[in-house]
């Protein structure tokens, strides 16, 4: 899957993904009363809503960008009905032969850990039968229970020729509180890159590992030294936009090849018509502001990445 995916970026000149991370204040007031008029203001009215705001979102993208990421809370938050919503956004990107990054930071041991890669990644056998549950390409991973957390994911990935995003140094303020820890004079990050490289050797596609990491655009000094530890590991980085990234920050997270780094966009693409620069769109023509945003984000890391050659 990450050649599926380099081959995409390189198709669309845009190494960005589009985080589905809809909250309701995200969605415009006609989708909202659409969905409440069907099924009244429930947890199934809700999860509409959400449903309709992603496809037009994903209808109005999906030939600019190479992957989306749904971070799956924002669904489960509405239960079982907000389930069925991120599987269909699941489905659907796919139909568009977008690449799909559960943002599912899961992280556990044994058959716990065995069970989410099966569900997520991998396949279930219902007695004769094989299934595929939520069926995305990608998922991120909490690394923090060690190796015994991890490997059911490789595993999958392996048989499934699925891949991995570990989360590495992630974007939140206080991620130092354990992420730049010393040990043995080398903060902790380094350690887990260092330990997600070895991960990855044994997963390589043409010229990346399936095996990738997390690294926040607010870090770009610490990314830098990661590009360096972790060489033929994809770097999912979030945080540009909303969280203060700039194309700039980003142009050590990627390699001499121009690849080896996509960039995650949630509400600065997803609720840009909030956003002064694209008010002219206005909350009816939302996904057209969508649109506009994600072109600007190209733009930009393009700019920044030519500015650094």
């Amino acid at each position: 899957m990450i050649d599926k995916l380099i081959e995409k970026i390189k198709k669309t000149h845009a190494p960005i993904v589009v985080g589905l991370d809809p909250m309701m204040n995200y969605i415009p007031e006609h989708i909202q009363k659409k969905a409440f008029a069907e099924y009244g203001e429930t947890l199934e009215g809700a999860a509409e809503a959400i449903w309709q705001f992603n496809k037009e979102i994903v209808d109005h993208t999906y030939d600019l960008i190479p992957a989306v990421k749904p971070q799956i809370a924002m669904y489960e938050q509405f239960g079982i009905p907000g389930l069925i919503s991120f599987q269909k956004t699941v489905d659907y990107c796919r139909q568009k032969d977008l690449v799909v990054i559960g943002d599912i930071k899961r992280g556990d041991i044994g058959s716990t850990s065995a069970a989410y890669a099966a569900g997520h990644i991998g396949t279930v056998k219902v007695g004769s039968k094989e299934y595929m549950p939520f069926g995305e390409d990608f998922v991120t991973v909490n690394p923090y229970l060690g190796t015994d957390g991890v490997k059911p994911f490789i595993d999958v990935c392996k048989q499934q020729k699925k891949g991995l995003f570990i989360l590495v140094k992630t974007s939140n303020p206080s991620s130092g509180e354990f992420q730049d820890r010393l040990i043995d004079g080398r903060p902790l990050y380094e350690l887990v890159g260092e330990k997600v490289a070895e991960w990855g050797r044994d997963c390589m596609g043409e010229s990346y590992s399936y095996i990738g990491a997390v690294v926040g655009a607010t870090y770009p000094e610490m990314g830098k030294i990661l590009r360096k530890i972790m060489p033929k590991s994809f770097i999912l980085v979030p945080g540009y936009g909303a969280q203060g990234g700039k194309g700039a920050d980003l142009v050590h997270f990627f390699n001499d090849d121009g690849l080896g780094a996509i960039v995650n966009s949630s509400r600065g693409i997803i609720a840009a018509y909030k956003q002064e620069e694209y008010a002219q769109f206005g909350e009816e023509h939302f996904a057209e502001a969508s649109r506009a945003a994600v072109k600007a984000m190209a733009e930009d890391i393009d700019s920044a990445l030519k500015r650094n050659k």
